[in-house]
């Protein structure tokens, strides 16, 4: 999971393709320092209305995941949106808006996944 805020540059139309599947892209710039960046987020099916509460110039907060794949030996890399707050200053949306979607379990273990209860003696520790 990962987070980054700033202020929305553009929010594009939804797309819709003919399998069902919608999606809505939008852009916000990070930083404000020397070297802004320009980061290209998407939201999927249902979720593309909850941009309709936000306007280009308002600060958000973004949750994301990065997802990648590979298609006809070319790699692609899309920013999904999982989570979209409206930011403390400037005008976005006047409520903090949130997916119902809990981000998709990551693919590795965590570290209490992998150490059971019994793996570990404290008595036996030499500090």
């Amino acid at each position: 999971m990962y987070e980054a805020s700033g202020k929305i540059k553009l929010i594009s139309d939804t797309q819709n393709f003919p399998s069902g599947f919608s999606k809505r892209e939008f852009v916000v710039t990070t930083g404000d320092g020397k070297y802004p960046q320009d980061l290209k987020f998407e939201m999927v099916k249902d979720k593309c209305a909850i941009l309709d509460d936000y306007k280009e110039g308002s600060d958000v907060k973004v949750n994301f995941d990065i997802r990648g794949n590979e298609y006809n030996g070319k790699y692609y890399v899309n920013l999904s949106c999982w989570k979209l707050e409206g930011g403390s200053g400037g005008g976005g949306g006047s409520r903090s808006d949130e997916y119902s979607q809990e981000p998709p379990a990551s693919s590795e273990p965590s570290a209490s996944d992998l150490r059971k209860d019994d793996d570990f003696d404290d008595d036996q520790i030499p500090f």
